[in-house]
């Protein structure tokens, strides 16, 4: 498993949340993702083997929330 931390520009309502977890949370390949409210970041545990950095974070645009930062650990 592979973990990634995006960072958001400033998240505005609790809903924003709730939203973008359950679309990571959703998404094949994906073992666990929750968003930091307060410090506008994600964190996403993931198989690489299945999902790419990259689907993700278009996920997370498509939701209308743009990445600003991308980190591996």
């Amino acid at each position: 498993m592979k973990k990634l931390v995006f960072g958001l520009e400033p998240l505005s309502c609790p809903s924003c949340i709730k939203k973008i977890e359950t679309a990571l949370n959703h998404t094949s390949g994906v073992e666990d993702a929750k968003v930091l409210f307060h410090s506008g970041k994600v964190r996403i545990q993931f198989d690489e083997a299945v999902v790419q950095p990259e689907a993700l974070r278009q996920i997370i645009t498509r939701l209308g929330y743009p990445v600003i930062s991308e980190k591996s650990s």
